[in-house]
């Protein structure tokens, strides 16, 4: 277990909060984008304070307006619970706000780990996710595997007209064109209410255990391959956007996904909050307008 655990909290911390181990990056770090969202954060760290292996770091960008998510009481105590726990945990704040894009450009350009968690401020992870997330991003080799986030109020929700499209990948995970109008575009109800949730349960799969499936995209929980991601240009696509935009995670995961392939994890074990979202002006769809007709 690559945390420290509550008997050693008290000891010295090997040089405070390290980025890196014997002069090498930690194998993952966890960027977070926040504005405004306090208590929302406190239950992203503590669900990240859960996880064991691999080894992660932690880089939170702030755009809050006032007051930076991390001060909220509950955000402030995780943090200190993460950094108790040997995890490194870095907090910037990046104003003024220019929109997502930005955002995560901000945040790929301030890590050095091989593999990056893009993770929005209002998703809980099951503990043990990030090893698989990590584990079957190494086994397939691909550019970035997903955990789409389920809201847990529709378990009692089965819609299966959008499960139709589940279709697991059998062999590597290959390279795919996604647009607007294809076929594989149509996936993209799989990641609607709690349906990975319903998908997930007649799969039987054993605790600990992971199938990678084909995806539209994945919203708000992916893992990259670093240097894939940024030999695909990451997301410095930014200074095209107006400041209000949304779709900047599918325009980067598209462009990873024509060079490299790209895939979903079920079981996700990615909960979202269903608080209500900060990025209010989406009237410019980022994937629309790089790539639309």
């Amino acid at each position: 277990m690559s945390r420290r655990w509550s008997g050693d909290w008290g000891a010295e911390p090997d040089g405070g909060v390290p980025t890196e181990r014997g002069g090498t990056p930690l194998p993952v770090e966890v960027l977070i984008p926040t504005r405004e969202r306090g208590a929302e954060l406190a239950v992203t760290l503590a669900g990240l304070a859960a996880q064991e292996e691999p080894d992660f770091g932690v880089l939170v960008s702030d755009q809050s307006p006032a007051a930076a998510s991390w001060e909220h009481p509950a955000a402030a105590a995780m943090v200190r619970v993460l950094r108790a726990q040997g995890r490194p945990v870095r907090l910037e704040r990046n104003l003024p706000a220019r929109g997502l894009a930005q955002q995560r450009a901000h945040l790929l350009e301030g890590s050095r780990a091989p593999m990056v968690l893009f993770l929005d401020d209002d998703v809980w992870l099951e503990p043990g996710l990030l090893r698989r997330l990590a584990g079957a991003l190494a086994e397939s080799g691909c550019g970035f595997v997903g955990s789409a986030v389920q809201g847990l109020s529709y378990l009692q929700d089965r819609r299966p007209d959008e499960e139709v499209s589940f279709e697991p990948w059998t062999g590597p995970v290959e390279p795919e064109r996604i647009r607007r109008g294809d076929p594989g575009f149509e996936r993209w109800p799989l990641h609607n209410a709690a349906n990975l949730a319903h998908l997930a349960a007649p799969l039987e799969l054993e605790p600990g255990s992971w199938l990678l499936y084909k995806v539209a995209w994945v919203g708000a929980c992916v893992l990259f391959d670093r240097r894939k991601l940024l030999d695909c240009g990451g997301f410095s696509f930014w200074t095209d956007l107006p400041e209000g935009h949304s779709g900047e995670d599918v325009a980067a995961q598209w462009r990873v996904m024509e060079r490299y392939g790209g895939a979903g994890l079920v079981p996700s074990g990615a909960v979202h909050l269903e608080s209500p979202t900060t990025v209010r002006d989406r009237s410019t769809d980022a994937a629309e307008l790089m790539f639309g007709q």
